[in-house]
């Protein structure tokens, strides 16, 4: 980021060659959407952190905020997974490869893998609760007065988000089409059943039905 936030002066990127390599593969593997809508995580949830006085590690929440999307792309799309543990698992693979401490890796991959499970991050580690955060005030606008109007307005200026709401939604179902059943007991279900004719979520009561229990 090149210009300062102007009430949050402090809050930039990493200048760490970690974070510039994160930022070189996330800009080499996916598309400016994923990509601005990654920054912006990364800076709204360090906002957050800082309204909710957390001490976080930057290059961490960075890390997680970064590679948080990645299990959408298209090679990912046969993997039977969750997205997100596909995600997780690539800033694994990454955070391994540059000899980061395994404590620090677990913070990551945790964060990435639980974005988009309400009511559990914001009860761990700084870094897990702010990636969701920086993830519900970019995608759900939840919390969008707690940040200041001019350093939301600096940050969308440098990342802007034209049409974001259909684009996103958009990169969604491309990302979990192929693998309906992973949504079962998840918020993207809820993507699925508006935009794929024919899907089917799966029920909760129902598979306890008729499970093969006979009572």
């Amino acid at each position: 980021m090149t210009t300062k936030l102007p009430t949050a002066p402090d809050v930039v990127v990493p200048h760490t060659q970690l974070a510039r390599s994160a930022t070189e593969l996330v800009r080499d593997t996916t598309n400016e959407l994923i990509y601005h809508h990654s920054r912006r995580v990364y800076f709204f949830g360090a906002l957050q952190g800082r309204n909710r006085d957390l001490s976080f590690d930057p290059e961490l929440l960075y890390i997680g905020a970064m590679f948080h999307d990645l299990g959408l792309g298209e090679r990912f799309r046969g993997s039977g997974r969750r997205f997100e543990v596909d995600s997780a698992d690539e800033a694994r693979h990454f955070l391994m490869a540059h000899r980061v401490p395994e404590d620090s890796i677990r913070r990551v991959w945790t964060a990435i893998a639980l974005h988009t499970t309400p009511g559990i991050p914001e009860f761990m580690e700084p870094e897990v609760a702010l990636v969701t955060a920086g993830v519900e005030y970019d995608v759900l606008g939840i919390g969008y007065q707690d940040i200041d109007e001019a350093d939301r307005n600096a940050i969308v200026a440098l990342h802007p988000r034209p049409d974001f709401k259909r684009r996103i939604l958009e990169a969604f179902t491309d990302g979990i089409r192929p693998r309906p059943q992973t949504t079962f007991g998840n918020v993207k279900a809820d993507v699925l059943e508006h935009y794929v004719p024919g899907f089917e979520r799966g029920d909760f009561v129902r598979t306890i039905l008729d499970s093969t229990w006979p009572e």
